[in-house]
């Protein structure tokens, strides 16, 4: 309790004090009726005030529930608080209020968090109320705050009840088809065709001829042998893992960053394909190649609580010592919004390396390619540095990409 506010109770307590005097007194030396019927009218409402003064609230139980434990983008909140109080003093008012965080205050509100009752009697009251559409985060309730006073307004008590609850909302998905063999990923009528590359001079088995095999793949021995046709099947040159690579820096669109990132990443593993992910800011956090469930949690967690809060450049992430060996063997796919000429030629330097990159770039609803990135884009094509336009459609974060 500050000075200021002990100065303010110690103030209104020397007030009720005076008036309860001034009453007395007025009686004493005015003496009749209506001067003695004035103090016996004050006498009640001023030891109600005195009363109220020492009646403790700290002492009153306060809990919160949450309709859910866990929350994704989107989804409203409903939170009910309950306060129960073991003696039964008469209270003129109670406001009840949940003291939301700062990322909370300005998501919009179905019923507003607080409520002011008129209990007098009444052990247990409670209220609920709802916010709709959580952001994306980590979100801690620390405290509910309880407020009542006397008809008059001169005692007033008011104090905050520790009600801690955590949790975390993750990102919002979209649903999006993943084909190992031809690495695409399809969400509607969008779809991204990667080839599937293969080392047509190390043959390491055969197997019967499918639509879609080269004539020069036919093994005529093999053909012949079962009298069906073979065809080679070779050394496949191109692993199917794949490691999300995700762009931290501060943008107007991050909240898509994250939302395409945990799709790709979703799609990736019910293919059954391994999945690594490289987040680079104020927390790095390397995930390496794994498929299970316990993995994809982990970095769905990761990603609930991530920020774009990175300072060190993209392009200097993807030629970041950040990943061992194995994992630079595989295909990486790079999810940002932003393309620059440094990020081109670190691109360019790695593809020229023989590794596999496949580049998504996310745009608002509203925003276009700018020439610059026009070009830089048909620059990575030519170095078969795969590019996807991919923009925002509404608000329930869906994609389309485009045509480019």
């Amino acid at each position: 309790m500050t000075l200021l506010t002990r100065f303010k109770a110690g103030w209104k307590v020397l007030s009720l004090l005076f008036l309860t005097l001034a009453a007395f007194s007025y009686a004493m030396f005015q003496g009749g009726f209506v001067s003695w019927f004035l103090f016996y009218s004050f006498l009640p409402f001023a030891l109600y005030s005195f009363l109220l003064m020492i009646y403790p609230i700290r002492s009153f139980q306060v809990t919160r529930r949450i309709n859910q434990e866990q929350f994704s983008v989107g989804q409203r909140l409903i939170g009910t608080i309950t306060v129960k109080r073991s003696f039964p003093f008469p209270l003129f008012y109670l406001l009840v209020e949940d003291e939301l965080n700062d990322k909370l205050k300005g998501v919009q509100k179905l019923k507003e968090p607080n409520k002011l009752f008129f209990p007098w009697f009444k052990k247990s009251i409670s209220f609920s109320y709802a916010l709709l559409e959580m952001p994306r985060g980590e979100h801690h309730f620390k405290s509910v705050r309880l407020r009542t006073g006397d008809l008059f307004g001169l005692i007033e008590k008011e104090v905050s009840l520790e009600v801690e609850n955590y949790f975390l909302v993750y990102p919002s998905t979209v649903d999006l088809a993943y084909h190992s063999k031809q690495k695409q990923y399809e969400q509607g009528s969008a779809s991204t065709l990667t080839k599937y590359w293969q080392d047509s001079t190390m043959a390491v088995g055969v197997r019967e001829y499918q639509p879609g095999d080269k004539f020069a793949w036919i093994d005529w021995k093999a053909t012949a042998r079962r009298d069906s046709i073979m065809t080679k099947e070779f050394e496949q040159m191109q692993s199917h893992d794949v490691v999300v690579f995700i762009d931290r820096s501060h943008s107007e669109v991050f909240e898509s960053v994250v939302s395409y990132t945990a799709s790709l990443i979703r799609a990736i593993v019910k293919s059954g394909a391994r999945v690594g992910l490289v987040s680079i800011g104020k927390q790095q956090k390397m995930f390496p190649l794994q498929a299970d469930e316990q993995h994809v949690s982990s970095i769905f967690y990761h990603l609930a609580k991530v920020d774009c809060d990175s300072r060190t450049p993209f392009s200097a992430v993807l030629g970041g010592n950040y990943l061992n060996k194995e994992m630079k063997q595989v295909t990486s796919i790079l999810v940002t919004s932003t393309l620059n000429m440094e990020m081109v030629r670190k691109l360019e330097f790695l593809s020229a390396r023989q590794q596999t990159f496949i580049l998504y770039l996310i745009k608002g609803k509203l925003h276009e390619l700018s020439k610059e990135e026009s070009v830089l884009v048909e620059r990575l094509k030519q170095r078969q540095v795969h590019v996807n336009v991919v923009k925002e459609q509404d608000a329930n974060k869906r994609f389309k990409e485009v045509n480019i």
